[in-house]
């Protein structure tokens, strides 16, 4: 293993950023699989389903940015804009889970919309920096909702999602506590503790 000019046995910080980029493309190739898989699965069952893998998925929270929009900003490609805008005329998806997986800082989602009625189905794979989060998980749970917002990369909004279930997108909220935003007034003292 190389080691630092200061005769340190520390890898090099070019080769942990490397590796760690290894680590995330691996973790957003099994997200994306994991979307194709469940994609499949619904369309088996008579289900219309709209799969998009987001090119930027960005936690926001109200006291950043140009817009009073919050949640999870996910950025879609030109060419899902039209299917995606489709399946949101179809039905009103009162129906959501969230599927998530934490590697090296990150978390990678799969975020499942469902319309029983039409049996329509969107699927948006996203994956974003736990340091960039904390703000949007105190006002979540502040505000004791969550958004799901979609648009396109020049900010065309195409559609948004409301979420009464903090705990889908944030299971262990406590987690975020550490990136220099107070949590006093929205966390219990048993999730501080633990």
């Amino acid at each position: 293993m190389p080691k630092t000019g200061d005769g340190d046995d520390e890898p090099d910080y070019a080769e942990q950023i490397a590796a760690s980029a290894e680590v995330h493309k691996g973790a957003w190739q099994r997200t994306l699989d994991d979307m194709k898989a469940m994609e499949e699965e619904l369309e088996e069952d008579g289900w219309e389903v709209v799969a998009i893998g987001a090119g930027h998925t960005a936690p926001t929270n109200p006291d950043v940015g140009a817009t009073d929009r919050w949640g999870f900003v996910h950025v879609i490609p030109d060419n899902k804009s039209e299917p995606f805008e489709e399946a949101v005329e179809t039905g009103k998806f009162p129906q959501y889970r969230v599927f998530r997986n934490e590697m090296q800082g990150r978390i990678f989602m799969l975020t499942q919309l469902l319309d029983p009625e039409s049996e329509t189905a969107i699927l948006i794979a996203g994956n974003f920096e736990m340091r960039h989060a904390p703000g949007l998980v105190k006002t979540a749970l502040k505000e004791d909702e969550m958004f799901t917002h979609v648009q396109k990369l020049d900010k065309t909004h195409l559609g948004s999602f409301r979420h009464d279930d903090v705990e889908k997108f944030f299971p262990e909220p406590h987690k975020y506590t550490g990136y220099q935003v107070e949590f006093d007034d929205v966390l219990d003292d048993e999730a501080e503790s633990e």
